[in-house]
């Protein structure tokens, strides 16, 4: 695994791991994960099996990734970002993990709590100590407990300013549109 740093306080059991990649230490990554290229897995992280991490993400430290997540490109999970793949946990009773997607650009804030089964979309934005119980739209920005749409943000994760109840504009005069709540640019 050569052009990836891993660190040596670190146990890490899967082989595919993307060139330029960084693995800090006190992280444990299991045998079954693909991680991508270019990522940062900060301290005192877990990744179990069947997890997907795309290129670029930003794992920050405190984060346990479980079965059943898939990570696209370009994501950023800050500081003890906690998610559940069991909608309804019991000791010793095991099922399928339920699928999470957080999609491309979304970025989720510290302290943030990520229901099984839901849906972050694309370039989307959670505000710290958001509980997200249920789907985000595409460029959203949600938070809260739980977590509401309050506002859109662009690729760059600047919010939106409203023009009026379906228009939104970027400080660049782009105009975007809701229709069938989703944010589109016209």
């Amino acid at each position: 695994m050569e052009d990836i740093f891993i660190h040596p306080n670190s146990i890490v059991e899967t082989q595919n791991i993307g060139t330029h990649t960084r693995v800090w230490a006190f992280v444990h990554i299991l045998d079954k994960v693909t991680i991508g290229k270019n990522c940062n897995i900060c301290d005192h992280c877990f990744i179990e099996s069947n997890v997907t991490i795309g290129d670029n993400v930003t794992i920050k430290s405190g984060i346990y990734i479980w079965d059943g997540v898939t990570i696209e490109d370009d994501v950023f999970l800050g500081p003890n970002v906690v998610f559940t793949n069991d909608i309804r946990p019991r000791s010793k009773k095991y099922i399928t993990a339920v699928k999470t997607l957080v999609g491309k650009g979304a970025s989720i804030g510290a302290n943030s709590t990520v229901l099984a089964g839901v849906k972050i979309g694309q370039y989307a934005m959670a505000g710290i100590g958001s509980v997200i119980t249920k789907d985000v739209p595409d460029y959203a920005l949600v938070y809260g407990n739980p977590a509401r749409i309050n506002g859109w943000v662009n690729k760059n994760g600047e919010k939106l300013k409203k023009i009026n109840n379906d228009t939104w504009s970027d400080d660049n005069g782009v105009l975007y549109k809701i229709i069938s709540d989703q944010l589109t640019a016209i």
